[in-house]
């Protein structure tokens, strides 16, 4: 028997209960122990092991899972199932609610679901990469399967030639880890005196941004989300969210949405006392998708991160860090 994961989007109403997802995973986990809960509105579950016990199909059981969300807490759910986690998130994408879209687990089945969806569709394609694709005449997953891994990563370098070649084959090794991670970490900068210089101000963002990236590829986790809370010297604060533009734990890629929430409070000569950095709605790191590059270059900050990484664990944290926190002392931060 092969494996059967489910993915469930819940239409969640806007003032739900807070307690509504922990009730949602308890409800989940009467069907099989392998959930995992993926916020704010969505699951993942390995039905493998609970179909013998059920004694039902997979499309029968799904239809167990989404009739009991709806009779105990009133919660319409799309669903896909399928073979592995990246086909069962994306027939999940293509169902309205209350329905659902089984994949079988056999090639043919896989190819007829797989091979007509648009190549944009597959985890990782964003609009430049689909635009280069289409160039060279390749626009659904099908054309893109028919097409040589050498051949692709020529068109889109090395790593992403040989990902995007192993998406369009449905091949995927993401596991259902029903281990729940913590919701977020946060690190805080106290400034030694009000600070009115916005330059302070983001070099403080920068090691902020240094630190939880180090605590997230050191704990194997990637961030969804940052909150930037700004605490002023009378003390009142202002806090500020944003939405990563891809699931990640590299510090260039935090740096750079922290400097936009920032940039977004407008600050006109503020006396700061303290900034407070946090990393929201963490996940595994095993499932970050990264978009797609052509350029080369972007690789260059994260394989030098790679190195720093090696060699702070060796020699300590404080031998390496981002050259702008180099001009004076380093800030130091307060974890949370």
């Amino acid at each position: 028997m092969g494996r059967h994961i489910l993915h469930l989007r819940f239409d969640l109403p806007a003032d739900h209960d807070p307690e509504l997802p922990e009730r949602l995973r308890r409800l989940l986990e009467d069907i099989t122990p392998r959930v995992q809960m993926i916020e704010p509105d969505s699951a993942a579950l390995d039905l493998t092991g609970a179909l013998p016990y059920w004694r039902r199909d997979a499309r029968g059981l799904t239809e167990v899972v989404q009739l009991r969300a709806l009779a105990h807490l009133g919660l319409r759910s799309s669903a896909g199932c399928a073979p592995n986690r990246m086909l069962a998130a994306m027939a999940c994408a293509l169902t309205p609610p209350g329905q659902r879209t089984v994949i079988e687990d056999y090639p043919e089945a896989i190819g007829a679901f797989l091979r007509p969806r648009p190549v944009r569709e597959l985890p990782g394609v964003g609009a430049r990469t689909a635009a280069t694709l289409a160039r060279y005449g390749l626009h659904t997953v099908g054309d893109v399967a028919d097409t040589p891994q050498l051949t692709l990563q020529r068109l889109l370098g090395a790593r992403a030639g040989r990902a995007l070649h192993e998406r369009a084959h449905a091949r995927d090794t993401q596991t259902v880890d029903p281990a729940p991670a913590p919701a977020s970490i946060s690190s805080q900068h106290h400034f030694a005196r009000d600070e009115l210089d916005p330059a302070q101000h983001r070099r403080a963002l920068l090691a902020l941004a240094d630190d939880l990236g180090m605590r997230l590829r050191t704990s194997g986790q990637i961030a969804t989300g940052l909150t930037c809370t700004v605490h002023y010297a009378d003390l009142t604060s202002t806090r500020r969210s944003r939405a990563l533009p891809e699931p990640t734990q590299h510090t260039v890629l935090l740096a750079r949405t922290a400097y936009g929430v920032y940039a977004s409070l407008g600050l006109q000569r503020a006396r700061v006392r303290s900034i407070l950095l946090r990393a929201d709605a963490l996940r595994p790191a095993d499932r970050a998708t990264r978009q797609l590059t052509l350029d080369a270059a972007d690789d260059k900050p994260l394989a030098i991160e790679a190195v720093a990484d090696r060699a702070r664990t060796r020699y300590g944290r404080q031998m390496l860090y981002p050259a702008a926190l180099a001009i004076s002392s380093r800030p130091p931060s307060a974890r949370q």
